[in-house]
């Protein structure tokens, strides 16, 4: 996955984080289905090769017929023990769609009883048997094979989920916190700055009480206080002269 350009933005880290909300939570039902493929993927190898060690054992079977069957070649015992018709039917196994078997259809065998030795029964019934027993084996590689597909995709989104987005959208949160932390902290450090300036402009202005300087007095009423306080006082003299007889 090529690493994007990472926007140091506000909304691109709620959008990081919605995405990393969204991995978490669909991560443990990936990593359930992979568990339930896994599961299924054992018991339905343990069946094909049950069914394949069946199978192995009716060819052993088969074997004691094979001179026998080049006696007779006018009859098509091989022709009539193929399937004519396979039925399925579908069946959903933690979200994958696999076929199971229903039924095998072989043609009708059409020869006369008094005409053909009795093992002539017997050779048709094994050789039928076998193919059954070959489609059970084929139908089981045919659900494995869709099951270990789907469990592939699961691992690659497991692997996509813990090894590439989770990672990726926590880089890119821890990158964006880094990124507006630093933000916040050169905008304190403007406002502490600004702070003292303004306080530094308030001390060195002149404050109101320099401002007002105290009104100065009249001349006049000086002068008229001045003479009306030099009369008003007798001289000295005259208290003198007339206490004398």
């Amino acid at each position: 996955m090529p690493q994007k350009k990472i926007k140091l933005t506000r909304p691109e880290l709620k959008r990081y984080r919605d995405a990393l909300a969204r991995y978490e939570r669909y991560l443990p039902t990936l990593k359930l289905k992979q568990q339930q493929l896994q599961l299924t993927l054992r018991t339905v190898v343990e069946q094909r090769r049950e069914a394949e060690q069946a199978r192995d054992e009716m060819d052993t079977s088969i074997r004691r017929y094979e001179r026998l069957l080049a006696d007779w070649a006018g009859i098509p015992l091989q022709q009539w023990a193929q399937p004519a018709e396979i039925r399925t039917s579908q069946t959903n196994v933690a979200g994958v769609r696999i076929p199971v078997l229903e039924e095998v259809i072989f043609p009708p065998a059409q020869y006369s009883l008094f005409a053909t030795p009795a093992w002539v029964d017997q050779v048709l019934a094994d050789l039928r048997e076998r193919s059954r027993r070959q489609v059970k084996v084929d139908i089981f590689l045919e659900q494995e094979r869709l099951i270990q597909r789907e469990l592939t995709k699961i691992i690659q989104r497991v692997n996509l989920f813990e090894k590439v987005m989770i990672p990726f959208a926590k880089e890119a949160i821890r990158r964006i916190r880094i990124k507006l932390g630093d933000e916040m902290t050169a905008a304190v450090g403007r406002s502490k700055i600004a702070k003292k300036k303004l306080s530094a402009a308030y001390a060195t202005a002149p404050g109101e009480s320099d401002s007002l300087q105290p009104l100065p007095e009249s001349p006049d009423a000086s002068d008229s206080t001045d003479s009306s306080v030099g009369n008003s006082a007798p001289p000295e003299d005259s208290f003198g002269q007339e206490d004398r007889p």
